[in-house]
């Protein structure tokens, strides 16, 4: 499979858009008066529904890209829009979870995910029984009496996935998600994860290192180059059947021939985030 721009092309022409940078260019300033440009001209639709995955080196500008659809950061060029609307000020249509638990750990596990729902204006009562389903749904109904010390970082994790779903987010924005946690833990996380997706198929922009993950999780693989002035140089539709299993997907002859495929464009860029942190 070549690098694929017909058929996100096909999906964006078919299917409103969640979210759509256009030529998104992103520089900060530096302390010297100087500035320093770390995305330069991107381009990415996520259809609504659609689940998208960016991976590329280390610094390469994933997170600022996911910063910018979250209306954190503003391009120095080029426009975001969130369906079909343009993009000024926070992204109040989007869920956001970071890769370090945002938790409070004053609060227990129920009273954390409930409190989005209390700043709006949700009864107490009603926030937290919506809140002990939700832990239910995770597998973790016994456990909202607990404070986040004394949960597990695969338990954490879904105590912080829940506590953004429970806002019924038109997208989520994820970056670098389940990183912290071991691979098994990360496996049951990213089914957890496929299986809330599908019950309502947000869209998702899910930044990632790991281009295995990226390939079990997604609709489509994005891959960004090196940095600074980084840019999208590929995009995959992924042409694996729903609903996976991410341990029995890897195992299917597709799945090796798109990871064989990517790696090829992804692997020289990886090298070169590598020597410009001085590994090389």
């Amino acid at each position: 499979m070549a690098v694929s721009s017909a058929a996100p092309a096909a999906l964006a022409a078919a299917t409103r858009q969640a979210v759509s940078l256009a030529d998104v260019t992103i520089a900060f300033r530096l302390g010297g008066g100087g500035s320093y440009t770390a995305v330069a001209g991107a381009s990415l639709n996520v259809a609504d529904g659609e689940f998208v995955a960016i991976v590329g080196p280390t610094g390469c500008g994933k997170s600022t890209l996911l910063n910018a659809a979250a209306g954190l950061l503003a391009p120095a060029a080029g426009a975001v829009t969130v369906f079909d609307v343009p993009l000024n000020a926070l992204n109040r249509q989007a869920g956001y979870l970071f890769q370090a638990d945002a938790l409070f750990p004053w609060k227990t596990a129920l009273e954390n995910v409930a409190i989005g729902l209390e700043i709006t204006g949700t009864p107490k009562a009603d926030a937290r029984a919506r809140a002990a389903n939700w832990l239910t749904r995770v597998g973790l109904g016994a456990f909202g009496d607990r404070y986040p010390h004394m949960l597990s970082g695969g338990q954490r994790k879904r105590v912080g996935l829940v506590q953004v779903l429970i806002r019924d987010p038109k997208i989520l924005l994820m970056d670098e998600p389940f990183g912290p946690l071991d691979a098994q833990t990360r496996q049951i996380m990213g089914n957890l994860l496929l299986d809330l997706w599908s019950a309502d198929r947000k869209a998702v922009l899910f930044v990632t290192h790991d281009l295995e993950e990226a390939i079990a999780l997604s609709d489509r693989v994005v891959i960004m180059s090196a940095g600074p002035a980084a840019r999208i140089i590929g995009d995959w539709t992924v042409p694996l059947a729903r609903p996976r299993d991410i341990a029995e997907v890897k195992l299917e002859r597709g799945f090796h021939e798109l990871h064989r495929e990517i790696w090829q464009v992804l692997k020289d860029e990886v090298m070169k985030g590598y020597a410009q942190t001085g590994g090389g």
